[in-house]
């Protein structure tokens, strides 16, 4: 079974033997790796003015990037980004990592049109916007809605490039969500499962990320029917085993290794704390290993490549697919 095949068993909830799949949303540390600069941290400004033997030598280099990052550190998955917004650029890189690594990472891009959380200059804003104008917010979503699965579309008329689609809108902070229930209910689920399943329409798997304290809403991001929740945040009082037990049987869970411990904390307590999501999101199956954010810039690679020992060694189904922690 390649790690495409069991990254999908896995967002189906299904019985797995070996080890459990392992992916990042993100993986910035490339520089210290192979010593490359991040796809999305790349400045594309020049892309227009390039030969087109250079363009195919930068597109090499990154879907290279991308793949050998995942068979450095065992990823079954590629979330595929750039800072240079442009569908036909997509598509080459996309079948670059293909033709390099065929079929054995399960592609994903982003694609969510709900709304997240405001930045600062905008914040006072948008708050206002929630009550007074609240249909033309929904307006816009709506439009942002039908303009994701136009390209959902797009995307499906090349066959065997992509397999889903991370949806990065962030909705918490670590106390609470930005939205309460009820205007989440009333101003983001409604879109958030329009898009969900149209993408399922269009053959495409749905992972729902948001950081922080998702507690007051997961109910609602549940029913509004991904193939998983990403990225189940410690630091936002995200318990793992306490949302496998409510609906591990209705969404796969991706996540929850204290981004925060692995930056600043012991290497014994970010050991323990590797351990208890492995203990508590793998029984029952469904369960995505992860850290509860990226590895992003400034995080010590030695914390990583520590998580990633640990999973390695600890991170195993038996071959009878029973399983006991």
């Amino acid at each position: 079974m390649t790690p495409r095949e069991k990254f999908i068993k896995c967002l189906k909830r299904e019985p797995i033997t070996g080890r459990v799949p392992h992916f990042e949303l993100v993986f910035f540390l490339t520089m210290e790796v192979l010593g490359k600069v991040h796809p999305q941290h790349r400045n594309y400004s020049q892309w227009d003015q390039m030969s087109a033997r250079e363009q195919e030598l930068h597109i090499r280099d990154i879907a290279s990037c991308y793949v050998d990052i995942a068979k450095i550190y065992g990823h079954s998955a590629i979330f595929f980004q750039t800072s240079l917004s442009n569908f036909a650029f997509n598509i080459r890189v996309m079948q670059k990592i293909r033709e390099i690594s065929g079929d054995t990472y399960f592609i994903m891009m982003h694609g969510d049109p709900t709304f997240g959380i405001p930045d600062g200059d905008t914040m006072m804003e948008f708050s206002r916007q929630m009550y007074e104008e609240e249909d033309a917010l929904k307006a816009i979503e709506q439009k942002n809605v039908e303009d994701c699965l136009f390209w959902a579309e797009e995307y499906a008329r090349h066959p065997g490039l992509l397999d889903g689609v991370a949806l990065c809108s962030d909705y918490c902070f670590n106390t609470n969500p930005f939205f309460s229930p009820g205007i989440f209910e009333d101003l983001i689920a409604p879109y958030l499962a329009k898009v969900t399943k149209g993408y399922h329409d269009a053959g495409l798997y749905v992972i729902k990320h948001t950081d922080g304290n998702i507690n007051p809403i997961v109910e609602q991001m549940v029913q509004c029917g991904p193939d998983a929740l990403h990225s189940l945040d410690p630091q936002g009082g995200v318990d793992l085993k306490e949302i496998k037990q409510k609906f591990g049987d209705r969404v796969c869970l991706i996540g929850n290794v204290n981004c925060g411990l692995l930056q600043t904390g012991t290497e014994e307590a970010c050991a323990e704390d590797v351990r208890r999501s492995l203990r508590e999101g793998m029984p029952g199956y469904g369960y995505i290993f992860s850290t509860s954010n990226c590895v992003y810039t400034g995080l010590d690679l030695s914390r990583y490549e520590l998580m990633h020992s640990i999973w390695e060694r600890e991170g195993n189904y038996p071959d009878d697919n029973r399983f006991t922690p």
